[in-house]
C-alpha cells in the first residue's frame, strides 16, 4: 500500500504539493509514482526562476524501467530546486515526500492548490 499524507495535495499525475503559509510549495512525486518506476537513477530539473504552468512538464525521471515527465500541479515560478537529487536521485525512492522533494514555487495564485486532489481522493485513484 502506498503512502499517501494528509496534508498534502496530489494531482493525478502523481505529484505532490506540500503548501507553505507563503504563497510557496514544495513539489515532488508521490510515493505510487516512485514505486512504480522503480530504482531511481537520474532526475533532471528545471532552472531557479523557470515560470512553469499547471500540467506542464518540468522535469524528467530516469529509472531502470523507464524515463517519465514530472508535471506541475500547480502554475508558479521555481524558486529552488534539490540539488542533492543530482548526487542522490535515489532519495526519491527512499523519501518521497521529504529528502527527495524535487522543487520550491512560488504559486502563481496561491488559490489554484484548491483544484487538486486530497490524500482521500488521491487514494482513490489508485483503485
Amino acid at each position: 500500500m502506498s503512502s499517501v499524507p494528509s496534508d498534502l495535495k496530489y494531482a493525478k499525475s502523481h505529484e505532490w504539493l506540500k503548501l507553505a503559509g507563503d504563497g510557496t510549495a514544495l513539489v515532488g512525486i508521490t510515493d505510487y509514482a516512485q514505486n512504480s518506476l522503480g530504482d531511481i537513477t537520474y532526475v533532471q530539473l528545471p532552472k531557479v526562476g523557470a515560470t512553469l504552468k499547471a500540467g506542464e512538464s518540468f522535469g524528467v525521471v530516469e529509472s531502470v524501467k523507464a524515463a517519465s515527465d514530472i508535471y506541475a500541479p500547480v502554475a508558479g515560478t521555481v524558486l529552488a530546486v534539490n540539488g542533492a537529487l543530482d548526487s542522490a536521485p535515489e532519495t526519491v525512492n527512499q523519501a518521497p515526500y521529504e529528502g527527495g522533494w524535487m522543487i520550491k514555487l512560488k504559486l502563481a495564485d496561491p488559490k489554484s492548490a484548491e483544484a487538486l486532489l486530497d490524500a482521500t481522493a488521491y487514494q482513490a485513484t489508485l483503485g
